[in-house]
């Protein structure tokens, strides 16, 4: 029997009274019944795959979130880790049986990326601190997996993209509505923590002001999209509020600065421009009148108030919240009703765009006419504030409310430091996570930083030339296959079909939510944050994983059978196996702290064979970590075996021969075992290493003052780098 040749595509007609040019649907729409039943059949299933795609992936980006918080504790952080590679492996799995032939688009972006996390683990061999390039390859490994699983699904799940704008709103708004609750009940969420500025759940203030601005792309896509109920438009407003309010009251510049990028970057490309401004203001006065209540209450937004006083005012603070947010779920509804029954000429739209850009613009220049008013003049006042920026010997702002408009910062010294790092490590850098450890080699700053607060200044500091040349390349090639994607080009359609037009709003928004992480992660180190990480880079991946819209990739017609496939079986297994090779190797640093934190239980309790055994168990599954080492030379000088106890502090020296640490534990044995002569020359090398120690000086003229008692002088210490 002749097949019979594909039918011509339906096409839906609307019949409907005029109504508003700003109005998200046609009102009082009608169809043909003949295709309404197919339009809407297609569309339920479509609705039910998204809630449940969205809701999966919104759980998981929850999780992160809140088990992973800052990324430093190394327990929930590695079975984040080791979910994240699963599910990358599943989704690789998925990809053999299901996935379409066609172009590998967005595999130069997950090759590319996998040569950045090779590079990360072989990092370790040279690293100044190889038990943090081990900690830092695997989470890097755990982005790879959530980069490439994204890139995946955009393949075989095209269609999907609005769940995943979805899960960012309803993750975003989760994490924030958390901040807001611990200052409204202080006593049960967050006792022990005085600071005024928000900084939950991530315990790192620009972190939470960052994930409120992931959040702004995805509340606007929601409100402002064609086809959106007036209930969800009311919804978006008191949404927009919280999300402002917490961006405010976290006081993060950085995070405010990406947010503006962000946002522009969104309304720039996505047409919708008139609505979201509308949803924007509207919630932007709900964060106000949240926000300014808060500022006006110390107790909420200064350090060192009692948890008295925050949970009083914090209640306060709760019902203002409720109040407004309900009245800013009124007035969006008003506006959504009120919108749907104003209808606006082209021209008229136009003009009010314009007035719009025009007000924006306007902005910069009223900055230079100040600027031009002040009493250093227009080129002074421009010089101050370039010089006040980049300073690295800048006063530093407080942690309260004027520090949004402050504008010295640490910023130039942690990057004048992470150069200095990199310069001495041109080719290969200190390794990954190094900089924690080298930079006080060259700085006599004694504030705490584990990081260069920028992700090109980390990568050079890291990885030499050798990391940003991989990094540019990354970046060149997902450029490369956004630009694909998004067909950001001049012969793009002037009218293109009105489903390409809805994703191409869409994932204009992931562009927008990867454009503010990207420009956070340039300025600070987000990067190394999980629950704000992994969300930007599903983003990234789904961007370039999609391909040309008109040219979806898709499924296949039938699943591959892995007994009819001895090549999909094989790659099958073969992932299998590397993923369960990849979860242990992950484990190993969590499994030896947990045999080193059994050893220091063990001798809390008496029980030295114990420790003993744990801690040789910690050291052998982390060959690479000093701490066991130097709970082994405890336990054996507790066993009176001095010998032994030298024995595995030298180990350690060997192990971290550029941290200052283990110098400076081995001196302290050697000058408390009377041995001034060697210790005098390990807290040289020790204080060479760190010039930032205000201890060290000390101990160095304590074991020379203990060797001149012997008619010795200490040698000269070695010139400080610089």
């Amino acid at each position: 029997m002749p097949s019979r040749p594909p039918s011509p595509p339906r096409t839906v007609h609307c019949y409907s009274r005029p109504v508003s040019t700003l109005a998200s649907a046609p009102a009082g729409a009608t169809h043909e019944p003949a295709e309404a039943a197919s339009w809407s059949g297609a569309r339920r299933v479509g609705l039910i795959a998204d809630v449940v795609f969205g809701v999966a992936l919104a759980t998981g980006f929850g999780v992160i979130v809140f088990a992973a918080t800052g990324g430093t504790d190394l327990a929930p952080n590695t079975w984040v880790e080791i979910a994240l590679a699963a599910v990358g492996a599943a989704c690789a799995i998925a990809l053999i049986l299901l996935g379409a032939r066609g172009p590998a688009w967005g595999a130069l972006t997950v090759i590319l990326f996998a040569a950045l996390a090779a590079l990360t683990y072989l990092s370790i061999s040279w690293s100044v601190q190889p038990a943090t390039s081990w900690v830092e390859a695997n989470r890097t490994l755990a982005y790879l997996a959530a980069f490439g699983a994204a890139v995946v699904l955009a393949r075989i799940a095209p269609a999907r993209w609005p769940a995943l704008i979805w899960a960012l709103g309803a993750v975003a708004l989760t994490t924030c509505g958390y901040a807001l609750l611990a200052k409204v009940f202080p006593g049960s969420l967050n006792a022990g923590d005085q600071l005024g500025r928000l900084r939950v759940p991530f315990s790192y203030w620009n972190a939470t002001g960052l994930m409120a601005g992931l959040g702004l792309p995805a509340c606007l896509w929601a409100g402002a999209r064609p086809g959106a109920s007036k209930t969800l438009r009311a919804l978006t407003v008191p949404a927009i509020a919280v999300l402002l309010t917490v961006l405010i009251l976290s006081y993060s510049r950085g995070a405010l600065v990406a947010v503006v990028v962000g946002l522009g970057t969104w309304f720039v490309f996505v047409p919708y421009r008139l609505r979201a401004a509308l949803l924007l203001a509207l919630g932007a006065i709900g964060g106000t009148v949240a926000t300014g209540w808060a500022l006006s209450h110390h107790a909420i937004t200064h350090d060192g108030a009692t948890l008295a006083a925050r949970t009083s005012a914090g209640h306060e603070f709760g019902v203002v919240l409720l109040a407004t947010l309900a009245g800013s779920a009124v007035i969006g509804l008003i506006a959504a009703y009120a919108l749907d029954r104003v209808e606006l000429p082209e021209p008229i739209r136009r003009r009010v765009g314009t007035a719009l850009i025009i007000l924006v613009a306007l902005v910069p220049v009223a900055a230079l006419a100040g600027m031009a008013a002040s009493s250093r003049g227009l080129t002074g006042e421009v010089s101050h504030v370039w010089h006040t920026l980049t300073s690295s010997n800048a006063t530093q702002p407080g942690n309260n409310p004027g520090r949004i408009a402050a504008l010295g910062n640490s910023r130039p010294l942690y990057w004048s430091e992470g150069l200095k790092v990199g310069e001495h490590n041109l080719l290969d850098g200190a390794g990954a996570g190094g900089f924690d450890t080298a930079h006080t080699r060259y700085s006599s700053n004694t504030l705490a930083v584990a990081h260069a607060h920028s992700f090109v200044i980390e990568t050079f500091a890291d990885f030499g030339l050798i990391g940003v040349a991989i990094g540019l390349a990354l970046f060149a090639a997902w450029a490369r296959a956004v630009m694909r994607t998004l067909e950001l080009r001049s012969d793009r359609p002037a009218a293109p079909n009105p489903y390409v037009a809805a994703e191409r709003a869409g994932l204009f928004t992931l562009l927008a939510v990867v454009v503010t992480f990207g420009v956070s992660s340039l300025i600070d180190w987000t990067w190394f944050i999980p629950g704000l990480a992994v969300p930007a880079l599903v983003c990234a991946g789904w961007l370039a994983g999609r391909g040309p819209l008109k040219q979806p990739v898709g499924r296949a017609p039938e699943r591959r059978r892995l007994s009819t496939s001895p090549g999909a079986a094989a790659a099958g297994l073969g992932i299998v196996a590397a993923t369960i090779v990849a979860a242990w190797f992950v484990w190993q640093p969590l499994h030896s702290e947990n045999d080193f934190n059994g050893a220091i239980t063990a001798m809390a309790s008496g029980n030295s064979t114990t420790a003993l055994a744990d801690a040789q168990s910690a050291a052998a599954a982390d060959p690479v970590s000093v701490e066991p080492l130097w709970e082994l030379s405890e336990i054996y000088s507790a066993r009176r075996d001095p010998t032994a106890a030298r024995l595995e502090l030298v180990k350690a020296a060997n192990v971290q021969p550029a941290n200052p640490e283990t110098w400076e534990q081995l001196g302290e044995f050697d000058l408390a075992q009377q041995q001034p002569i060697v210790a005098v020359t390990e807290f040289q090398t020790a204080e060479f290493l760190d010039r930032s120690s205000l201890a060290l000086p000390q101990q160095t003229a304590a074991a020379a003052s203990a060797l001149a008692k012997y008619g010795f002088t200490a040698p000269p210490s070695p010139p400080a780098s610089s």
